[in-house]
């Protein structure tokens, strides 16, 4: 089939990145699906972007969330870059499955990408069949925008489409294709595809770039590269403290997955925790651990560094004075963390006030977290409830296998709380803002995926979706969605959808 332009095309496009030169990506349309069908449009998303959410509900738009018909003004490419996965090398990956269909301005002057995920092969797809699976498509969309509903910078699911194709894995499974929305596709991994090719001017163009469309305050500093390092470690650090503070595990913190932006990207074997314990890890091809739910913060600094490797003959002119510059903003990453996650524990536990002791107070309570198998998102949840009521201890202490471990952090926790006063209720609200009750629970993005995958029945999808999009409110006749899995509905692990 050949992909001709529609003249009546949804998107005003507006494309920054093919203006790189050639050897930033390979230029291709998406490859066309046999039958393809909308399963869902995010119309609040489609809004926000300042489309028309009829228009592409209609069967052109489709054609185009599809990959059949190439949209005016699109000029479609797969990425390329280079990453470390798992701790070794590959010195070129890029876009293996997916297509920048293009960029857009945002009803709010933000610009975007928009791209095509599972929609066929690339130069980079490495002999894969650049499919993706239903089951991974809706994981992507679900737990995208349950990130985005609980504040987490992210990219954004906009449409997700069926294809009337199969793909096979270790089966035969209904094939489908995402539209994925970002601030951008840039990682570090984008900059060591250059740096491994001793491109430095391809660094540079790529870093000029990058501060641009990202970091315009750099661009007046008066060394723009250092600066641009600085606000990446900044924003990566507080992202990771913000992961942590809602139990999410990414599951592949490659330094393909890491978003110059700031943004949480590529769903894969991500997830989030039911019960409490720092080695939590899900994805099944982490068999060491080395991207658990502790190592986090650990494994993002070293991926900073891979970053700052690439940068080092843009910060200075000589080799010693670079190596200085590079480690003096890397240091900086641990204080930037411990800063963020300080904050977000304490507003999980109610401190208005910063005190001596408080993050030993927050990893007291974890500390037995871990020894009483609590769930994370409740514990947190009901302790709200407790900052205001000390009868509804109970409740919390009933998350531990021995409630008593409760009692004794409790009585210390309301003592800290008594120190800096203030109104019960407001201390509540502020609690019940800051711990979702309503997270991507394992077992019921799994209830989703199989029902969609096995029986084509996309209503669990769509009712999941529809409390994900309001993880801090009550939501009566829905508190099913609260509960952490039953002994036979335990998911242990997670897949990639390669």
């Amino acid at each position: 089939m050949t992909l001709a332009p529609t003249d009546d095309a949804p998107f005003a496009f507006d494309n920054s990145y093919v203006r790189l030169p050639d050897r930033f990506f390979a230029r291709l349309p998406p490859t066309p699906v046999a039958a393809p069908r909308l399963i869902k449009l995010n119309v609040a998303l489609a809004r926000e972007l300042g489309l028309d959410p009829a228009r592409l509900e209609a069967p052109d738009g489709v054609e185009i969330l599809a990959g059949n018909r190439v949209a005016q003004g699109s000029e479609p490419i797969a990425q390329a870059y280079a990453g470390h996965q798992f701790g070794g090398f590959v010195p070129q990956l890029g876009d293996g499955r997916a297509v920048l269909l293009g960029e857009i301005i945002d009803s709010t002057g933000v610009r975007r990408d928009i791209q095509l995920k599972g929609s066929g092969p690339t130069p980079f797809s490495r002999r894969g069949d650049g499919r993706a699976a239903l089951g991974p498509v809706l994981r992507e969309y679900i737990v995208a925008e349950a990130m985005h509903a609980l504040g987490v910078p992210t990219t954004r699911s906009l449409a997700a489409v069926l294809t009337g194709e199969y793909v096979f894995r270790e089966e035969a499974l209904p094939g489908a294709v995402l539209t994925r929305v970002a601030a951008s596709h840039i990682r570090v991994g984008t900059f060591q595809y250059f740096a491994v090719r001793r491109d430095t001017e391809g660094i540079r163009e790529l870093a000029d770039h990058v501060i641009a469309r990202h970091y315009p305050e750099a661009a007046t500093a008066s060394n723009p590269y250092r600066s641009l390092l600085d606000a990446v470690i900044a924003r990566q650090a507080a992202l990771v403290a913000r992961w942590l503070a809602i139990g999410f595990i990414h599951g592949v913190m490659n330094t393909d997955n890491m978003s110059i932006a700031g943004e949480t990207i590529d769903y894969g074997p991500c997830a989030f925790m039911d019960t409490y314990h720092p080695s939590t890890v899900y994805s099944s091809i982490d068999a060491q651990g080395r991207y658990a739910y502790a190592n986090q913060p650990q494994i993002a600094q070293w991926n900073l560094a891979r970053l700052t490797e690439t940068l080092l003959p843009l910060l200075a002119e000589t080799e010693a004075a670079q190596l200085e510059a590079g480690q003096a903003a890397l240091t900086a990453f641990g204080g930037l963390f411990e800063a963020a996650y300080t904050r977000e524990l304490r507003a999980k536990l109610g401190l208005m006030e910063e005190r001596d002791g408080d993050l030993d107070l927050a990893h007291d309570l974890l500390d037995r977290m871990t020894k009483g198998e609590a769930d994370f998102t409740l514990t947190f949840r009901d302790l709200a409830d407790a900052a205001v009521d000390p009868t509804a201890d109970a409740k919390v202490a009933g998350h531990f296998n021995d409630p008593a471990a409760f009692a004794e952090w409790a009585s210390r926790w309301r003592a800290r709380l008594a120190e800096e006063g203030g109104e019960p209720e407001a201390r509540r609200q502020a609690m019940r803002r800051a711990n979702p009750a309503f997270i991507p629970r394992n077992h019921l993005v799994e209830e989703a995926i199989v029902a969609a995958v096995r029986h084509q029945d996309f209503q669990p999808f769509e009712d999941l979706v529809a409390v994900l999009a309001r993880p801090f409110d009550d939501q009566p006749g829905r508190e099913r969605y609260t509960l952490p899995p039953r002994p036979e509905e335990v998911v242990r692990a997670t897949f990639c959808g390669t």
